[in-house]
């Protein structure tokens, strides 16, 4: 399918794991991709395998000037912006005891305070064509309450909901504003953490079994930012393996 044929795209944290994959699956569609991630040499390597007409943008999603920047270049160098997936995000592994005040804005200042700044910027581009379909990254951790990470729960949460009241900010616009939310996925950036050593205990909890992995989320992503979900706006799809059953 070219789905995305035209349509041209943001993804963000898109140098490795869930966000790559997603900027995979939007170039392999048509889709002329902005490859972005704080680390630009990760998102320029990204950018050269997907091919086509994906192009890298290094970004620091938390910085104002950097996030109005990449709008700048995406505008300049494709002409418009339809498609904005917020994949980008600080996955911490912290008990509540040794939680302090820094390392919580730390996490506050890319998930949330980045993913207003991308919107923010994003929806200003969008409402100039009356189209666009921003998908953000949730997780599952918000309705499992997951130990050893108060702030990205937290963080999550606020995710959905600024999600669900944007929604009713934009859809006069036909502005589409929907969140995935992956269970543990099995990626570069979790293999790294103790998260890597939960995914047996996850899997007990999963009404399908087997280890999750970035491409098991990408299909809900393509459906929310492609133009059959025209009627489907402020919602929050599940890719869990039906771990979190709500």
């Amino acid at each position: 399918m070219k789905r995305f044929e035209g349509r041209v795209a943001i993804v963000t944290g898109a140098a490795q794991g869930i966000g790559r994959a997603i900027a995979e699956r939007l170039a392999s569609e048509g889709a002329t991709v902005a490859v972005v991630d704080v680390n630009a040499m990760g998102a320029t390597k990204a950018a050269k395998v997907i091919g086509g007409k994906a192009f890298a943008v290094g970004c620091d999603i938390g910085d104002p000037d950097a996030v109005a920047k990449l709008h700048r270049k995406v505008a300049k160098t494709a002409g418009k912006l339809d498609v904005q997936v917020n994949a980008a995000a600080i996955v911490p592994f912290v008990p509540w005891d040794a939680l302090t005040f820094d390392e919580w804005r730390r996490v506050m200042r890319v998930n949330l305070d980045g993913l207003y700044l991308m919107c923010r910027a994003g929806s200003d581009l969008m409402r100039k064509n009356g189209y666009g379909r921003i998908v953000n990254i949730c997780s599952n951790s918000i309705f499992a309450g997951t130990p050893n990470m108060a702030h990205y729960v937290a963080s999550k949460g606020g995710v959905l909901t600024f999600s669900r009241a944007l929604a009713t900010e934009l859809g006069a616009h036909r502005i589409t504003v929907n969140c995935v939310a992956p269970g543990l996925t099995d990626t570069e950036g979790v293999q790294k953490t103790k998260h890597k050593d939960a995914f047996g205990f996850v899997e007990m909890l999963q009404a399908i079994k087997g280890k999750g992995t970035p491409a098991d989320i990408v299909p809900a992503v393509a459906f929310l930012a492609s133009e059959e979900a025209r009627w489907v706006t402020g919602q929050t799809l599940v890719a869990d393996a039906g771990m979190v059953r709500w």
